[in-house]
C-alpha cells in the first residue's frame, strides 16, 4: 500500500513541468496537497525577485515536542524536462519513457516528505514540529533559496532531501562555487597586412590559461575553464576573447585565493601586450561544513540505527539549497532520496528506496 502511494505521488509529480524559473504549476499541485495534510502553506515573494513565475512555498506542520526541523526539496528540474513522463519497472526501478530527464531531482525528495507527512497523520505518533520549505530554482545556483524570507524561519537544523547514493549517505560538507568571465579587449588588424599594428586577444587569453592549474588541484579544490570564444575571421588578429570557469572548493578561503591567482594572470598577460583585462565573478555558493558532533549529525545517525540503515556521512563537491540555509545559521545535512545519474536522460529512481526513505525520515521528525 504504501509502496503504491509513494508511485502515484512520485508519478503525479514528475508529469509536471517544473523547469527553473517555471515552477508555478507544480507549486500549486504541492498547495493543494499539503493543504489536504492540514498544512497551511505560505509562498514568498522569490518569483518577483528572481524572474520566475512562482516563489518558495513554505509549510508548518505543529508537534508534540522539542524544536522544530526542516525539511526541504526543490521544486526545479533541469533540461530537457517538457514532457516528463515516468515509467515502472517490474523490479521497482523508475525511469523516464522519453528523451527528457525523469526529475527524481528532486521529485524524490518531495515524494518523501509528502509521505512521512501522510504516515505521522495517519499513525498519530506523536513528532517533532516540522517546518517545509520546497525552494525555487535550485538548480541555476540555488537562486530561490538565497532570496527565501529567512525571517518566517524558525529551525536550527535542516534535513534537504537532494543527493545522489544510497539511503542513509548525508553530505555535511558542500563547497563554494564561484563562476567568473573574464574578456580580453585587443585590437584587430589583418593577419598577413599588418600583423605589427594588432593585439592578440586569444594569445593574452592563452598564456594566462596555461598558468592556471586544471582539474582536481588538490583534495576538495577543483578549477576549471569550460568555454573560450574570441575572433571574427581567421585572417584578423582577434580584437576580443572571452573566457567562462569555475572553482570549486570546500574552503572558502581556497577558492578565494585561487581566484586572485587567476584574476592576476589574465591581467598580466593582457598587460604584457597593451591588451585589457575585463573580469567578473559570481560567488554563487558558499562553502560550509556542519560538525560530525552536531545534533543534526547525531540525530541522523539515531534514525538511520532505528530505520536499519547503515549511515554514511561525507563531503560533495556539489551545492545545494543548504549552502544558503547555513549562510542564516541553520545547520544541516543533505541526504540521499532515490536520484541517480541526474541530469542526464538516463536518470532513474528506485520504488524501494524512496519506501526505505520514507521511514528513515519518519523516525527523523519523531526521533527525540
Amino acid at each position: 500500500m504504501s509502496k503504491n502511494r509513494l508511485w502515484e505521488t512520485f508519478h503525479s509529480l514528475t508529469a509536471i513541468d517544473s523547469p527553473s524559473l517555471g515552477e508555478r504549476r507544480l507549486c500549486d499541485f504541492l498547495k493543494k496537497q499539503l493543504s489536504e495534510l492540514g498544512i497551511a502553506c505560505y509562498e514568498d515573494s522569490a518569483g518577483e525577485i528572481i524572474g520566475g513565475s512562482c516563489g518558495n512555498l513554505y509549510g508548518f506542520l505543529p508537534g508534540d515536542f522539542g524544536d522544530a526541523i526542516l525539511l526541504s526539496a526543490h521544486m526545479d528540474t533541469v533540461e530537457p524536462s517538457h514532457g516528463k513522463k515516468a515509467t515502472l519497472q517490474a523490479n521497482g526501478i523508475i525511469t523516464s519513457e522519453s528523451d527528457t530527464v525523469l526529475g527524481a531531482d528532486d521529485a524524490a525528495g518531495i515524494t518523501v516528505i509528502l509521505e512521512a507527512i501522510r504516515r505521522l497523520n495517519e499513525s498519530g505518533v506523536s513528532h517533532r514540529p516540522v517546518e517545509l520549505i520546497f525552494p525555487v530554482a535550485e538548480e541555476t545556483f540555488g537562486l530561490g533559496s538565497a532570496v527565501a524570507d529567512y525571517s518566517r524561519f524558525r529551525s536550527k537544523e535542516a534535513y534537504v532531501l537532494d543527493l545522489s547514493g544510497q539511503i542513509g549517505e548525508a553530505a555535511n560538507t558542500a563547497p563554494t562555487l564561484t563562476a567568473f568571465t573574464i574578456a580580453i579587449h585587443g585590437k584587430a588588424a589583418h593577419a598577413g597586412f599588418a600583423p605589427q599594428e594588432g593585439i592578440h586577444a586569444i594569445a593574452a587569453a592563452a598564456k594566462a590559461i596555461a598558468r592556471i592549474p586544471m582539474g582536481e588541484i588538490k583534495p576538495g579544490l577543483c578549477c576549471n575553464i569550460g568555454t573560450v570564444i574570441g575572433g571574427r575571421a581567421k585572417n584578423i588578429i582577434p580584437e576580443d576573447c572571452r573566457v567562462t570557469g569555475e572553482i570549486r572548493s570546500l574552503s572558502h578561503d581556497d577558492a578565494t585565493a585561487l581566484w586572485e591567482d587567476i584574476k592576476a594572470a589574465f591581467i598580466e598577460e593582457a598587460a604584457a601586450i597593451g591588451a585589457v583585462a575585463e573580469i567578473s565573478e559570481d560567488v554563487a555558493l558558499t562553502a560550509y561544513e556542519t560538525s560530525l558532533n552536531s545534533l543534526t549529525v547525531r540525530r541522523f545517525k539515531k534514525a538511520c540505527a532505528a530505520a536499519g540503515i547503515a549511515c554514511n556521512i561525507h563531503s560533495t563537491m556539489g551545492g545545494s539549497d543548504n549552502n544558503n540555509f547555513a549562510l542564516h545559521g541553520i545547520e544541516g545535512l543533505v541526504l540521499a532520496c532515490s536520484m541517480h545519474d541526474v541530469h542526464s536522460v538516463g536518470e532513474f529512481c528506485d520504488l524501494n528506496e524512496l519506501e526505505e526513505c520514507a521511514q528513515l525520515v519518519t523516525h527523523l521528525i519523531t526521533g527525540g
